[in-house]
């Protein structure tokens, strides 16, 4: 069953762009990763102090593996808010029929 974890997190406006930069090589690396179908974090174009998480993987399993050798982001930012969640997909098609 594949997974999607999505959602945002809230940074210090000002800090914004430096959290998305300092996870940019967990994010090139996680493309390349077994069963990572894609990986964004990307700065919000209407709030400053927002960034968009979306991840999805092939399993649980790939995930998992993943997260245990997932490098540390470059810059320790401190998040203010988060609302991410997992999502576990039993279908998927096309979004417009």
């Amino acid at each position: 069953m594949t997974l999607i974890v999505a959602g945002k997190v809230y940074v210090n406006p000002p800090e914004r762009d430096r959290f998305v930069e300092g996870h940019r090589s967990i994010v090139e690396q996680a493309r390349e990763y077994p069963g990572c179908l894609d990986l964004s974090i990307s700065p919000d174009p209407l709030d400053p102090g927002r960034v968009n998480i979306f991840e999805y993987w092939e399993s649980k399993e790939r995930l998992d593996a993943w997260r245990a050798i997932s490098p540390r982001p470059s810059v320790a930012i401190g998040i203010e808010d988060d609302q991410v969640l997992k999502h576990e997909i039993a279908a998927s098609g096309p979004p417009f029929d």
